[in-house]
This record gives structure tokens, sequence and C-alpha cells, in this order.
């Protein structure tokens, strides 16, 4: 008879990563515990009044940003990668600048710059001599258009990041044979060029989805009613936390079709390389009329994404310098600075131990929490603040009633009444990107190095500590940087889990603006640029 199999207790690593994968996962659970047990059930009234506009509203943004942004991305990686034309050397990394815009930056600036005392009607007005709006059609402004066009603009990048690498990863041959058999241009991009990029569109339009599902900023600047607003609505002008819930619920799913439908697409599509030594694919150079349209059609996202919004708030900031000496620009600074700082340090931590435990571990259950810790990048900043602010108050609460009963003394809320909610939010909604990046350098480090630092007796932290850390320190480095920049411009959740009276530069940026005051919000607008510029060169730097 068999000897009975003993339960292997669990160990430290294996203990830690597992409860730091739950508190990853925790608002989520939260979230959905919430939308099925609400206080009150608003559900009925949801879907017979304002879910319906929501749902209509988030899905036709979604659906037109992603196609927009597909064909942007996709005609700009196609025409760097294949064709030599002037300023392409510039604009292969002038495409990227967009994406140090926040999108709600974005919106203030196209605003400014077109409404009825922007330059463009005034220059109109002046020069056809109108000399009010009744004498003239202008689109209006504050639309779902207009919302798209900004969305576009600030996410196309994603997509034209993945798909350029897609594109020079194809072999030259193949566009030589095809142009032996005498296909054009036009055909050589929609028979040859595009399949071969499909799974790279497909991951790149369904990020540019999730990014537009969780926008807050843009679109209610644009007064476009999505999923997103609903629960600002639903929570703080209702007072209904359940019902915020429940819509956070739809988002959630929303999201969550989307990487499934994002996976099956990928799943399905299998290339494969047949020579043994590819060669890359070699530009052609064009010349004449053809080479200046595709230089104008690869500045034209590149002015619209970046050049507009930051030369209208360089204009502000300049006609507004004591702007840059107000107090609450300082302490907004400083606030983003510490929170953003603290939670990029926190994740990153967090990221090695729980990769690290997993690593070391054989048990199965921390090993499924490492792909299911990811789930936060997807879930909208918005979503994250229900989860979260409402279970960790009731733990608040708690906490300051047990400490005035057992000592007299009321210590506040130490939770929710300081920037502890804000650094979790950050923490759960960014986890992803460190986790990736550690797990991602972990792997590059040989098996027998660790292993010999064991036999020499270093413990398990000691390995990690003297072996992974100083290999993989560029690594980490470059994962605290971009969980800081995303940090400093994540907005819903910082308005929803801020302390009272606490700015960052995001929601100064979005306080000022929503009053009118653009040049006041200028100076915020353009240190929330530089924190993304920096971004934007780690990762041109990486894809090299």
């Amino acid at each position: 008879m068999a000897a009975p199999r003993r339960l292997r207790r669990p160990g430290p690593w294996s203990t830690g990563a597992l409860l730091i994968g739950l508190l990853v996962v925790g608002p989520i659970l939260a979230v959905v515990w919430m939308a099925l047990n609400p206080v009150e059930n608003v559900w009925p009234h949801l879907i017979s009044t304002t879910l319906p506009r929501y749902f209509k509203n988030t899905v036709i943004l979604a659906l037109s940003v992603a196609f927009l942004s597909a064909a942007v991305g996709t005609g700009a990686a196609w025409l760097i990668s294949m064709y030599r034309f002037p300023g392409r050397r510039w604009l292969e990394w002038l495409l990227l600048f967009p994406l140090a815009i926040p999108a709600y930056v974005g919106a203030y600036a196209l605003v400014d710059f077109l409404e009825y005392s922007g330059p463009v009607q005034t220059g109109l007005r002046g020069l056809f001599g109108w000399e009010s709006a009744r004498d003239y059609w202008f689109p209006e402004i504050r639309s779902r258009w207009a919302a798209i066009v900004v969305l576009t603009a600030a996410l196309s990048p994603y997509v034209y990041l993945l798909t350029r690498t897609g594109f020079r990863e194809q072999s030259g041959g193949v566009y030589e044979v095809a142009r032996a058999l005498g296909t054009g241009p036009f055909g050589r991009f929609w028979k040859v060029g595009l399949p071969l990029v499909r799974p790279a569109i497909a991951a790149g339009s369904a990020i540019v989805m999730m990014e537009t599902v969780s926008d807050f900023g843009t679109v209610d600047f644009f007064a476009v009613q999505t999923l997103t607003t609903g629960i600002f609505t639903t929570w703080l002008e209702m007072g209904n936390a359940g019902g915020a819930a429940q819509i956070a619920l739809v988002i959630l799913g929303l999201v969550l079709i989307l990487v499934a439908v994002e996976k099956v697409s990928r799943s399905k599509s299998r290339f494969y390389r047949l020579e043994r030594q590819q060669r890359p694919v070699e530009p052609m150079q064009l010349s004449g009329w053809r080479a200046w349209l595709a230089t104008t059609m690869c500045t034209i996202p590149f002015a619209v994404g970046f050049v507009l919004p930051v030369s209208v708030l360089m204009w502000h900031a300049v006609n507004n310098a004591e702007g840059w000496l107000a107090p609450g620009l300082l302490r907004a600074l400083g606030h983003t600075v510490t929170v953003g700082g603290s939670a990029a340090v926190v994740t990153v931590v967090l990221a090695l131990f729980l990769v690290y435990g997993v690593r070391l571990t054989g048990s199965r259950l921390p090993r499924t929490v490492l792909p299911v810790s990811t789930i936060g990048y997807a879930a909208p900043g918005a979503v994250l603040a229900v989860g979260i602010l409402i279970p960790l108050a009731a733990l608040d609460n708690t906490l300051a009633d047990t400490v005035l009963a057992l000592t007299g003394f009321d210590p506040g809320l130490l939770l929710t009444g300081t920037a502890v909610a804000m650094v979790y939010a950050y923490c759960v909604r960014f986890f992803a990107i460190a986790q990736n990046a550690a797990d991602a350098a972990m792997g590059r480090v040989s098996p027998s190095l660790p292993m010999a630092a064991r036999s020499l007796g270093r413990s398990a932290g000691g390995a990690l500590r003297e072996v992974y850390v100083p290999l993989i320190r560029g690594s980490v480095g470059t994962a605290l940087l971009l969980v800081f920049v995303d940090c400093v411009k994540e907005l819903p959740a910082t308005l929803l889990l801020r302390p009272f009276n606490y700015n960052t530069l995001a929601t100064r940026v979005y306080e000022k603006a929503s009053l009118e005051q653009i040049g006041e919000a200028a100076p915020a607008a353009i240190l929330v640029i530089l924190v993304g510029l920096v971004a934007v060169a780690l990762m041109a730097r990486a894809n090299r």
C-alpha cells in the first residue's frame, strides 16, 4: 500500500505571491460582489433610462476610434516601413509623440483652437467679414465626432507601433515575388502586407478600444455620456454606490469581451518563416509628388496629435506666465511626485516579489494567480475606484471605531482620508506593466546563476537581492519610470479616490479646463506632457 502523499506546506515566497495576487485582483472581485448584491437595486431603472444611451455611446466611440486608429496607424507604419521619402527618419519617431499627450489635454486644446473665440473662427470672421455665428456654419465642437478625433489622435500610435514592428519582421522576398508577379503598390499592401500584420492590428485596436472605454476626461469635456461618465453620475450625483458598481460591471464585461476577441483573432492566425536567413524589407525610394504626399500623410497624425495641443498650451503658458508661480501648481506637482513615485516603487517591488515567488514555488495556485493579476490594466480607473473606495472606507471606519473604543482617541480616516487609496489604485491599475517587465527580465537570467548562489549558502532572498536585481536593474528602472508616467496621467481613479482638496497635475488640469481656465491649466498640462515624453523616449529606444 502506497504511503499517503504529504501536503507541502506553503513557504513564505509562495504565500506572499498569493497574497499579492489577491490584493491586485481584490478590487475587481469587490466590484462584482457589490454589483450582484446592491443595497438599492437600480438595475431596472438604469436599463429603462440611461444605460442604453451610455452603452450605445461607448460602443460607437470604441468602434469608431479603433477603426480610425487602425487606418491611421497601419497606413503610417506601411509608408514608414516600405518607402523612403523626405523626413521619413524623423517621422518614424515623431509619430510616437502623441502618446505623451493625455487625451483629455488634447480635448482642451482642440476646443480652445476651434471654438467661437478661438483663432480659427476668429480668422474666418475677419477674412470673410462675418459678424456673428448666424452668418456662417461651423460644426459643433463639443460633440461625439470631436471626441472621436481627439481619441484617435492620442491612441493611434499604439497601432502604429505594433504594425511597424510587424512589417519590419516580414521577409523582403515576399514583396519581391509579389512585384515579379505584377502586383502593384496597393495590391502588395492589401494582399500581402495587411494579412501578415493582422494580429498586430488586432492587438493595437484592442488596446485602443480598452483605452477609449476607460476614458473620462475627454468624453466628459465633450459632454458625451458613456459608461464611465455614468459611474460618476450614479455614484456622486445620485449617491448610489450599488448602481455605480453595476455600471462598472458592464464596463468590465465589455473589456473582457474585447480581450477575448483579440486573443481569439490572434490564435487563429499562423505565419511561419520559410527562409533560414530572412532578408529584411528594403524600402523603395519615392520621388516627385508621391514622396511629398507620403510625407504629408505621415505628418498629419503628428501635427494633430502633438503639434496642435502643445502649440495651444505653450501659447497660453507664455501669455499667462504667472501661472507657473501659482502655489496650487507647486502643491499639485509635489502631490504627483509623491503619490506617483510611491506607487511606482510599491508596484515594482510587489511585482518582483510575485514573479520571483511564483518561480520558486511548485504550487499551482500562485502560478494561476500570476496571469490573472494583470487584469487590473484592462480595468478602467473608474471601475477600480468603485472596487477600492467602498470596501476600504468600510475597513477604515471599522479601524477608527476600534481604536476609539480601545483608547478613547479618534485617529480619523487613515486609509481613505489620505493618499493610500490612490496608491493602491495605481498599483492595481499598472501592476501588469511592472509584472511583465520583471517576468521578461528574470526569464533572461540563466538559471545556473541563482542555483550557484544557493549552493554557496545564499537564501532565496539573498539570490534575488545579489543575483537577479543587479542583472535586471535596467528593466526594473524602465518599469519604475513607465508606472510613474502612467500614474501622472491617470485621471478617473484620482478624481474619485483623492482626499479632500488634494490635487495632482492631472486633476488640476481637469478642474481648470472644466472652468474654461485654459491659461491656468496650461502649466500643469505641459508638465504632464514632459513626463509623458520620457516614456515615449523609452519606448522609441526599446523599439529601435
